[in-house]
């Protein structure tokens, strides 16, 4: 059965529900014991739209051994650090087929944690090009992609940021005036047109109402399925994987 966006709802209502279950554990294990608490946080809540992507490529045809959400298979190589640790890999016979980061944007602070992402989403991107050019993947050429979950939130969304402060030089316009949903939507449309990632879904939703909101429609749902099922096509063209 093909991935659907029914699937991807629930994947997202999946990641809040798990995300509110571990904030509640979380302040259990504050009052038994300070020690248990970082376990409890541990990150599953991005399992559900891990075990999402994965279906794209099992209903491919791909090997479940070959798609990798935990253990040493998420772990590629990089050009400026000697390892990076991805979310969700899929490997076949030398190809990197696909390579997922996953990471959400949340309140109070959206100003630092906006910066804190994109600093982490253009490194990430940056070390797996360059180690490309390296010769470290030997098959197909790597395809990346990226998929952000932003808390929907009124400072997120309705109010407007702060105009850029001047620093030595004039800070360019486009940044102005824009609340950090779209700032987030400046950032991932840029980081696509470089080719630093193949594919980027970046969509707004909440732990009160899960529904993502796809607030740029190049950065939503239907081009982020289409961009992965057109990889899918062309490593099949290619005989990825063997039948």
């Amino acid at each position: 059965m093909a991935v659907t966006r029914e699937d991807f709802e629930r994947a997202i209502a999946a990641y809040w529900d798990t995300k509110r279950s571990q904030l509640e554990l979380s302040k259990i294990a504050e009052r038994v014991g300070a020690g248990t608490a970082g376990s409890v946080r541990g990150g599953k809540h991005f399992d559900a739209v891990a075990a999402l992507l994965s279906k794209f490529f099992l209903d491919a045809g791909f090997p479940v051994e070959s798609i990798a959400v935990k253990g040493n298979n998420i772990i590629l190589p990089g050009y400026y650090r000697p390892t990076k640790q991805w979310d969700v890999v899929v490997s076949y016979e030398g190809t990197l087929v696909a390579a997922f980061e996953m990471k959400a944007l949340g309140g109070p602070s959206f100003g630092n944690n906006y910066n804190n992402r994109i600093e982490e989403a253009l490194g990430t991107a940056t070390d797996a090009r360059r180690a490309n050019l390296a010769d470290m993947f030997p098959g197909e050429e790597p395809w990346l992609g990226y998929l952000f979950i932003v808390e929907d939130a009124p400072k997120s969304r309705n109010k407007p940021t702060r105009l850029v402060r001047r620093g030595a030089f004039e800070v360019e316009g486009v940044w102005n005036h824009l609340s950090y949903q779209e700032r987030c939507s400046v950032s991932f449309r840029r980081l696509l047109a470089e080719k630093l990632y193949d594919a980027a879904l970046c969509v707004a939703s909440s732990g009160a109402d899960s529904i993502p909101v796809e607030f740029d429609d190049r950065l939503d749902w239907r081009h982020f399925h289409a961009a992965v099922e057109a990889r899918i096509s062309y490593l099949r063209e290619l005989g990825i994987p063997r039948r």
